[in-house]
C-alpha cells in the first residue's frame, strides 16, 4: 500500500512523465506486434517522448499510421499569442482545399495568426526531432499563401525557419514537412515560436502539425571521444558535431530500395524516400531485397536504419569493364554557405561479397574524396553486417548563387585492387548544421568553431597497407585517373559540347573573346544575370558589335544552361529569336556570344527607367514579335521546345525594335507524342505558371501563362509582383489584371502614360488575350498561335493595318484576315478563330 501511495502521489506531481510513459506503453505495444526476423539484437528505439500535436483540432485525432494526435486546442497544447497591432487574432480554420492523397491528420486543421504565437512543450533533457507539418493551401480568411504566408520560426535559441514559405518550398507537392534536431540541455519547456514576416504587411504563420520525438544521445551528435570525431573533407582536419549545433534535414534515402513511411522507421517515425530522383548516370543497378538475409548489428544500433535499408541496395552491376568508365552518382541542391553532415549506410549482403578484398570502392562528396579504399567488409567485419560512414563537407558561398549541387559519386577502385569492379550503397542522410544558433544564416568562416585538430590516435584499425609510399603514389594516379574521367565525361561540369557546324556557330578561342571584351574589362558589362557578366565586344575587328555572356566560374545550374543554349540556339533559326553567333570552351571558361540587341530588354522601356516610354502599337508589335518567336518554338516539326523562363527582361529589341526571345538555359524539349514533361520546377518568380507549379508537369501552356504576365507588364507598365503596393490584391499583377478585366474597370489600371492614346476597343480585346493566357488550367489557355491572332486584331482595332511583309512576320500561316465582329465594352471577341 506504501507503494502504490508513492506512486499515485508522483503521477500527481509528475503528470506530463505519466503522460509521456503512456504514449512509450502505446508504441511499446505496437513494437510487439511487429514482424519477427531471424535478425540478431535487433532492438528498435523506443523514444520517452513521442509528442504530436495537431493543430488548429478541438479533438483528439489519429493518424492513418495509428499514432495518436492531441488537439491544441484543449488546453495542454495551446499556443500563447503576442496580440498584433491591429488586434487579428489567432484562429483555428478547416483546410477547405485538402489533397485527396493526403492524410488527413494533422493536415486537415491548421494553426493560423497574423501575430506570433508560441508552443511551450515540456521536455526532458537530451536531443529530440523537431518535425513541421504543412499543408501550404489557402485558408479563410487569410490571403493568397504565395504573398503573404511568409514567417519564421525558432526551437529555444535556434533559429530553424527565416522568411519560410511552405509553398515555395513544397515546390507542387501536396504537403510538405521539414524536420530539424536540436538538443535540450535541461528538463525544460521548450518554445517553439512562429513569428510572420514583419517586413510584409498582413503576413501571417501557419502550421498543421508538429512533432517532437526523442532521439538516441549519439544517433547524430558527436560522443565524448576521439571516435566520434569526422572527417572534414577538403580540410586536415575533424568535425565534432556538439549539442551546441541544430541539424536540418535535407535529404534521407532508401537507396535502391522503395519508400519507407515513418511508421516502419526503427522506432524515431523518419521518412525514408526512394532515390531515384536524385541519380544523374543512367548505368546503375538496383539490387534485388534479400529477405533471407540475416543482419547482425554488432557494428552500429539496430536503430540507426530500418531494416529495409540494409537489404536494398544500388550497385553499378557485374561489367567489370563498363564499370571502371563512370561514376554511381547522385545530385542533391543544397544552401550555399552551409557545413553539411553526410552519412552513408552500408552492408554487404550478396553471397559472393564475404571476404576482404572482394568490393573496393571510392567515395567522393561535393567532387572532394571522402575514400579511395572503401571496403564494407571491413569496415563492418562481415557480410550481412550493417555499417555507416560519416563525413562533414563545407559547401561555400559563391557570388550570388542560393543553393548549389553536393555530389556524392561512387567509383570501383583499381582493377588490381579490388576482386569486383563495383561499388554498393544502401542509404544516406544529409544534414545542414547550425551557423551557431542559427540554421538560415551562411556561414562566413566554413570551418567554425566545432573543428579540432586531427588526434594521431594509436588505436587499432583494419588496414591492408601500412607503407606510406605507395598509398601516395596510388592517391595521386587515382586523382589523375579521376580528373581525365571528368573531363571525358559528359555527365560532370567541364563536359565537352558537342561540336554544331561551323557555318552556324563558331566556336572562338580564350584569346578571340579577351581581345573583344578589352580582357573581361568591368566598364564593358552591359548585364549582368543568374549565369554571369554579359559584355558588349568587338570580335575579329568586325564593325558589328556583338553580346558576350560570361559563366560564373563553379556555377554547376550555369553549366547546364551553357550546354542547353548552345544545343538548341544551334539548331534554331528566326527573327524572333536571338542568334548564337558562337561560343568558347576554355578549361573553365564557358562564354556565350549573340547577336547585340541595340535596344535592350522589352522591361528597360516600360517601368523603372530613364527611357522614354513606348507607344501602344510599338507594345503591340512588340508583343506580336516575341509571340511569333514562341509559337516557332512550341511548334517545332519533331519536338516541342518549352523555353521555362518567358519574362520581360528575356525579350530583346534589335536596332530596328525587333522582338527577340532569348535566354534557353532552362528549356526543354519535348516529343510531340508526349502532353507534359514531368520534371523540377523552374522559371521566375511572378511568371511562374501554379498549375506547372503544383503538378510540375511542364507543358507549352506553361510559356503561355508567363507570356500573359508579360502582357501584364506591357499594359500596366509595371513589375510582376509589387510588395509594396498598399492594397494587398494589388502584389500580383496577374491577379490584379484578372480582377480588374473582369469587374469592367481594366482602363483604370494601364500605364498612365497610355491615358487618352489607346482605343477602348484594342485595350478591351488586349486584356482578354492576357487573361485567357492566365486560366488557371493550362487546358484553357490558348495556343500560341491563338495568342498571335488576337494580338493581332488588337493592333487592327487600335487603327494600324498590320503589313503582311512587316518585319516581325515570319510566319506566312499567321497571316489572317480580321473580318471580326466586336462588341463595344463587351470583351466578347474569341482569342482564336
Amino acid at each position: 500500500m506504501e507503494d502504490s501511495s508513492k506512486t499515485s502521489t508522483f503521477c500527481h506531481q509528475n503528470q506530463n512523465l505519466c503522460f509521456l510513459l503512456l504514449h512509450c506503453l502505446f508504441f511499446f505495444i505496437q513494437y510487439l506486434a511487429a514482424p519477427v526476423t531471424g535478425d540478431t539484437l535487433v532492438t528498435p528505439f523506443r523514444p520517452i517522448e513521442n509528442i504530436t500535436i495537431d493543430c488548429g483540432s478541438s479533438t483528439d485525432t489519429q493518424s492513418l499510421d495509428l499514432r495518436p494526435w492531441t488537439g491544441d486546442a484543449k488546453g495542454r497544447f495551446t499556443p500563447v499569442e503576442q496580440q498584433h497591432d491591429k488586434n487579428k487574432s489567432s484562429v483555428i480554420e478547416t483546410a477547405t482545399q485538402l489533397l485527396p492523397a493526403a492524410d488527413m491528420v494533422p493536415y486537415s486543421t491548421a494553426r493560423l495568426s497574423y501575430s506570433q504565437f508560441t508552443y511551450s512543450i515540456p521536455l526532458v533533457a537530451g536531443p529530440k526531432f523537431i518535425r513541421l507539418h504543412f499543408n501550404p493551401t489557402s485558408y479563410p480568411g487569410f490571403e493568397d499563401p504565395s504573398v503573404k504566408a511568409f514567417f519564421s520560426v525558432k526551437a529555444g535559441p535556434f533559429t530553424l525557419l527565416r522568411n519560410f514559405s511552405a509553398l515555395l518550398h513544397a515546390q507542387g507537392k501536396l504537403t510538405l514537412v521539414k524536420e530539424f534536431c536540436v538538443n535540450i540541455n535541461e528538463s525544460q519547456m521548450l518554445n517553439l515560436t512562429f513569428t510572420p514576416n514583419p517586413d510584409i504587411p498582413d503576413s501571417y504563420a501557419f502550421v498543421n502539425g508538429i512533432e517532437v520525438v526523442s532521439m538516441p544521445t549519439n544517433l547524430y551528435y558527436t560522443p565524448f571521444s576521439d571516435e566520434g570525431r569526422i572527417p572534414f573533407l577538403g580540410q586536415k582536419s575533424l568535425y565534432s558535431i556538439e549539442n551546441n549545433t541544430a541539424l536540418e534535414t535535407m535529404y534521407r534515402l532508401n537507396v535502391g530500395g522503395s519508400e519507407i513511411s515513418p511508421r516502419e522507421d526503427s522506432g524515431m517515425f523518419r521518412a525514408w524516400l526512394n532515390d531515384e530522383d536524385y541519380l544523374t548516370i543512367a548505368k546503375q543497378n538496383a539490387l534485388p531485397a534479400n529477405e533471407s538475409t540475416d543482419l547482425t548489428f554488432s557494428v552500429i544500433p539496430s536503430f540507426s536504419a530500418p531494416r529495409k535499408v540494409y537489404v536494398t541496395a544500388r550497385s553499378m552491376g557485374t561489367n567489370n569493364t563498363v564499370n571502371e568508365n563512370f561514376y554511381l552518382t547522385w545530385e542533391f541542391d543544397v544552401d550555399s554557405g552551409f557545413v553539411y553532415f553526410v552519412r552513408l549506410h552500408f552492408c554487404e549482403f550478396q553471397n559472393e561479397i564475404t571476404r576482404v578484398g572482394d568490393r573496393v570502392f571510392e567515395i567522393f562528396i561535393a567532387n572532394l574524396t571522402a575514400d579511395t579504399q572503401a571496403d564494407v567488409i571491413i569496415w563492418s567485419g562481415g557480410n550481412g553486417i550493417p555499417v555507416y560512414r560519416d563525413y562533414v563537407v563545407a559547401i561555400g558561398a559563391k557570388g550570388n548563387q542560393k543553393q548549389q549541387r553536393l555530389s556524392i559519386a561512387l567509383h570501383p577502385a583499381p582493377a588490381w585492387r579490388t576482386l569486383y569492379s563495383d561499388a554498393i550503397l544502401n542509404g544516406l542522410e544529409i544534414f545542414k548544421l547550425s551557423n551557431g544558433f542559427d540554421l538560415t544564416r551562411p556561414s562566413l568562416d566554413l570551418i567554425g568553431p566545432n573543428v579540432d585538430p586531427i588526434r594521431h590516435s594509436r588505436k587499432k584499425r583494419p588496414i591492408i597497407v601500412t607503407v606510406v609510399a605507395p598509398i601516395s603514389v596510388f592517391l595521386a594516379v587515382s586523382l589523375l585517373l579521376f580528373a581525365i574521367f571528368r573531363i571525358r565525361s559528359n555527365k560532370f561540369a567541364n563536359s565537352s559540347i558537342p561540336i554544331p557546324p561551323s557555318d552556324i556557330c563558331c566556336r572562338f578561342s580564350l584569346r578571340d573573346i579577351k581581345t573583344a571584351t578589352n580582357n573581361f574589362d568591368k566598364n564593358f558589362i552591359i548585364g549582368r544575370g543568374g549565369f554571369g557578366d554579359v559584355y558588349k565586344g568587338i570580335i575579329n575587328a568586325s564593325s558589328t558589335p556583338v553580346a558576350i555572356k560570361r559563366l560564373n566560374p563553379g556555377s554547376q545550374q550555369g553549366v547546364l544552361e551553357f550546354r542547353t543554349e548552345i544545343e538548341l540556339l544551334s539548331k534554331l533559326r528566326h527573327q524572333n529569336l536571338v542568334s548564337l553567333l558562337g561560343y568558347c570552351e576554355d578549361k573553365k571558361e564557358m562564354i556565350l556570344v549573340y547577336d547585340y540587341m541595340v535596344h535592350g530588354t522589352l522591361r528597360d522601356h516600360l517601368y523603372n527607367t530613364n527611357n522614354p516610354p513606348l507607344q501602344w502599337e510599338h507594345r503591340l508589335k512588340m508583343c506580336i514579335g516575341a509571340a511569333h518567336g514562341l509559337h516557332y518554338l512550341h511548334r517545332g516539326p519533331n519536338h516541342t521546345i518549352i523555353h521555362r523562363d518567358v519574362k520581360t527582361t528575356n525579350i530583346l529589341l534589335s536596332e530596328k525594335w525587333v522582338a527577340k526571345v532569348s535566354d534557353f538555359g532552362l528549356s526543354k524539349t519535348n516529343d510531340l507524342s508526349s502532353t507534359h514533361i514531368s520534371t523540377a520546377v523552374k522559371g521566375s518568380f511572378g511568371y511562374l505558371d501554379p498549375e506547372y507549379y503544383r503538378l510540375q508537369k511542364l507543358t507549352e501552356k506553361s510559356d503561355v501563362y508567363s507570356f500573359g504576365v508579360v502582357l501584364c507588364e506591357v499594359l500596366c507598365a509595371r513589375a510582376p509582383i509589387d510588395r509594396d503596393a498598399e492594397d494587398h490584391k494589388q502584389i500580383s499583377l496577374a491577379e490584379w489584371v484578372q480582377h480588374c478585366y473582369n469587374n469592367g474597370s481594366l482602363d483604370q489600371i494601364i500605364d498612365p502614360y497610355l491615358k487618352d492614346k489607346i482605343n477602348l476597343p484594342s485595350v478591351l480585346k488586349f486584356g482578354e488575350v492576357a487573361v485567357s493566357c492566365l486560366a488557371s488550367e493550362g487546358l484553357k489557355r490558348p495556343a500560341m498561335s491563338e495568342v498571335v491572332y488576337g494580338l493581332e486584331v488588337a493592333l487592327q482595332l487600335q487603327g494600324n493595318q498590320v503589313n503582311g511583309n512587316d518585319e516581325n512576320h515570319t510566319d506566312d500561316s499567321s497571316v489572317i484576315d480580321y473580318n471580326v465582329l466586336y462588341a463595344s465594352g463587351s470583351g466578347s471577341i474569341n482569342v482564336g478563330r
